[in-house]
């Protein structure tokens, strides 16, 4: 066991996939020599050469294109985008051709997207946006956003392995912040399992990425208004894990669904659906979303931490929802 950042252990897990299987390639702006932007492959062109390391230019709708006809002819690629924001610019690539490869003609599309979402750094409007939703909407396309090292390592090689394509999101403000212990071997996360992050029995967070940390910290304060709080991490967006989903409902029979993401159509929304359609007589109270206002992410600092849901936005509505 060594003690890893959520950043290296998403490197390790490219280096040793790109070990293990001949066929698996990174593509991308500025992954070779300078290493990314977040210096997630560093070191990877001067191991594995010009061929399996390529540096692109600035076409996100390129690279996109690119890797589709690649993993067509049965190679495994895995695209970086700089900032996940400007996936949009790949967009009809991804949902009108990658996607519905397997659907039209049966043609696996084993294609990895991956690269930095999310806020808290100061990026502004272009630089901190959480797209899963967009993703998450289009059948034929997976969606995964590890919180832990352990799981980001895990989930990235699981991806790599996938026969279909895989939006693969990692929180940038997690990148060098998250640290733990990771087993050196190979193993996997299976993709589309949600995993209990804490166990309650007074009301559950259903969440993901960044905001799983501040799940945690709610619940652990308000183990001193004696409220159990159970936490779920989904780390699969879609297929989501209904199983773990319904199971924590009918255990606590309150439900907050947090995301960083904007609020209206967003995964809490569909959380909500499902909750409401397949576990309506276990709820004793409403269900609430804490999100992200429906704005653009603001650059200002202040501003920025207004906007992203915090801890004691989580601890009022707990408290609100434990004595409902």
């Amino acid at each position: 066991m060594a003690t890893t950042t959520y950043l290296e252990a998403i490197r390790q897990g490219l280096w040793e996939e790109m070990e293990r299987d001949p066929d698996v390639f990174l593509m991308g702006e500025d992954i070779g020599s300078y290493g990314g932007a977040f210096k997630v492959t560093a070191g990877m062109l001067e191991h594995f050469g010009e061929k399996r390391v390529i540096d692109t230019p600035i076409s996100e709708e390129a690279i996109v294109g690119a890797g589709i006809g690649a993993a067509v002819m049965g190679m495994r690629p895995v695209l970086e985008m700089q900032f996940m924001d400007f996936i949009a610019c790949a967009f009809n690539q991804i949902v009108n051709y990658a996607a519905k490869m397997h659907f039209r003609w049966g043609q696996a599309v084993p294609l990895v997207i991956r690269g930095p979402s999310g806020g808290g750094v100061h990026g502004g409007p272009y630089h901190s946006q959480n797209p899963e939703a967009y993703f998450a909407h289009t059948p034929g396309l997976k969606v995964v956003q590890p919180a832990t090292a352990y799981d980001a390592k895990g989930l990235i090689k699981a991806a790599i392995r996938d026969n279909n394509p895989v939006i693969f999101l990692e929180h940038k403000f997690l990148y060098r912040r998250i640290k733990e212990e990771i087993p050196e071997g190979d193993y996997v996360v299976p993709l589309g399992v949600a995993r209990v992050a804490r166990e309650g029995k007074h009301l559950s967070i259903i969440t993901y990425g960044a905001m799983l940390y501040v799940a945690l910290d709610a619940a652990k304060q308000l183990e001193h208004e004696e409220i159990d709080v159970e936490v779920i991490d989904l780390r699969t967006l879609s297929p989501l894990d209904e199983d773990c989903i319904l199971n924590s409902v009918k255990k606590t029979n309150k439900i907050i669904l947090l995301h960083e993401d904007t609020r209206t159509l967003g995964l809490g929304a569909e959380l909500a659906s499902i909750i409401s359609e397949k576990a309506f007589e276990y709820l004793d109270g409403p269900l609430i979303r804490i999100t992200a206002p429906d704005s653009p992410v603001p650059y200002s600092p202040p501003l920025e931490e207004a906007y992203l849901p915090g801890v004691g936005q989580v601890m009022d509505a707990a408290r609100r929802l434990a004595a409902y």
